[in-house]
């Protein structure tokens, strides 16, 4: 690491350091290019405060090699980090998403360890590190996210030491059992330990990094404190992330949403039973379980013949070879359930592999009778609490995997285990036949949950736990026996 860099003069009061930038490159008809906001509670949670002070945002434009220079774009200072085609190959597609996404979502699939690709990880690392220390004001609070970039925050310590310095991790922490395996368990461990505030989903997630810090790290912890031997502390809480639930409600109240909702319906057939799914095409969704359990309540006569499933497979790492195996076994299942099953213009599943703008989703979530959300493992999961956000009439049933995070707010979904072959079609069956009283109380108590708890309410409370921890930076005060 090279000596602290002073920052800019063009300094904010808040940096977010994030693996992309909020916003998509768009080319115009005539070959020009502008920016475009991506969509995402992160961003429009986020974007006000950050107007508000003076707030700059650093990540990765999505381009291999171009090295931009900051710029504006909707009152949001944004501050382009470049990769190379070889870094987005061994930094993203390999550590992040064929090392860590695996051994962080319960080894769903097999972890691939390399060399090579830790030495890239910590290289662009070290590069958003010094992008953040350049255009931090002095004293400034940075908000660093996600498991890209989880060596971030010891770097800028170092680079910055007068910074308040907040990490959230966004999908799952795992138990020590499996996080043991990472050969450069300890780098990241010491890596998280330059924040003063390390957030994650669960409590437990939280619970699981205090307990490695004392086993791997050797550090003092109590509760959910680590005492480091400089005599900083560094706090591990638990922020559930939530959505935009108020531009939810209003986008589903909208006509055009309306009017496609009952559109969607007419072009199924107006079943009785509206089934659905909307995933990125990853292994961890838990997409093939599920449609395998629907078909088989078809196949059995459960259902009826009047239910259909609707799947949107996002896609997803499509240079990754476990997620183009996992596009062709879909694909293979779909046929197959469809060519068993269906019948002349009416397949039992409808299986789109496709990106639909937030319209859309909203429209399908308003035609939807039960939502199916059956992750083997996820963080929180959003797309459950944006079915219910979207549920404006109070009805709808919701179908939730009890390893997603949002199984420990939405306690009135349909919980299921999703490596439960029989127990997910007998949920499903009872979301299929539970009468309109029963759905309306489950889904009144999920949508109050929901509206409380948005993602607005979550950055405040993680800002406000960072920024109140400030006058306490430099305690020493230690407790007297490991707990």
């Amino acid at each position: 690491m090279s000596p602290r860099k002073k920052s800019s003069s063009a300094a904010a009061d808040l940096v977010v350091v994030a693996n992309r930038l909020p916003v998509d490159r768009v080319v115009e008809p005539d070959g020009s290019t502008s920016w475009r906001s991506s969509p995402g509670g992160l961003v429009s949670a986020l974007a006000p405060v950050m107007r508000a002070n003076d707030g700059a945002w650093i990540g990765w434009p999505g381009d291999a090699g171009e090295d931009l220079e900051p710029f504006s774009h909707d009152g949001l200072s944004l501050v382009p980090v470049a990769l190379s085609e070889e870094e987005i190959e061994e930094f993203y597609e390999g550590f992040s998403n064929d090392t860590l996404w695996p051994l962080y979502h319960d080894l769903v699939a097999k972890p691939s360890f390399h060399r090579e690709w830790w030495d890239a990880y910590v290289r662009v690392n070290e590069r958003f590190a010094a992008a953040a220390a350049e255009h931090a004001a002095e004293d400034a609070v940075v908000w660093v996210q996600d498991y890209q970039l989880q060596l971030v925050p010891a770097m800028l310590r170092e680079l910055r030491p007068d910074l308040r310095i907040g990490f959230y991790l966004h999908i799952p922490f795992p138990p020590a059992e499996l996080f043991s395996q990472l050969p450069w368990r300890r780098q990241v461990l010491e890596g998280l330990l330059g924040a003063d505030l390390v957030g994650f989903q669960l409590a437990g997630a939280a619970q699981n990094f205090i307990r490695l810090v004392r086993q791997r790290v050797g550090h003092k912890t109590h509760r959910d404190l680590v005492y480091l031997p400089e005599g900083r502390r560094v706090q591990a809480r638990a922020f559930p992330i939530s959505i935009d639930t108020a531009g939810f409600e209003e986008l589903a109240a909208s006509e055009p949403v309306v009017a496609r909702a009952k559109q969607i319906r007419h072009d199924l057939g107006e079943p009785r039973t509206v089934f659905l799914g909307i995933d990125r095409l990853d292994y961890t969704k838990g997409i093939y379980a599920r449609l395998r359990a629907f078909s088989e309540l078809v196949a059995e006569g459960e259902l009826g013949d009047d239910a259909v499933f609707v799947q949107v497979a996002t896609p997803s790492r499509e240079r990754v070879d476990q997620y183009r195996r996992l596009r062709d076994d879909i694909d293979r299942l779909v046929g197959r359930i469809n060519g068993d099953l269906g019948r002349i213009g009416s397949p039992v599943i409808h299986y789109m592999h496709s990106s639909f703008p937030r319209e859309e989703m909203a429209a399908l979530y308003r035609a939807a009778d039960v939502m199916v959300v059956t992750p083997f493992r996820d963080g929180m999961n959003l797309v459950a609490k944006e079915y219910v956000a979207c549920r404006l009439d109070g009805d709808g049933a919701l179908v939730l995997s009890e390893f997603a995070g949002a199984a420990n707010e939405l306690r009135q979904a349909f919980l299921v285990n999703p490596y439960d072959i029989n127990g997910m079609k007998t949920m499903m069956l009872q979301a299929h036949r539970a009468e309109p009283k029963e759905l309306g109380r489950r889904m009144r108590a999920m949508r109050k949950t929901v509206s409380e708890n948005d993602v607005s309410h979550w950055a405040s409370a993680f800002l406000d736990a960072l920024t109140e921890g400030r006058t306490e930076h430099s305690k020493t005060t230690r407790p007297a026996t490991r707990s």
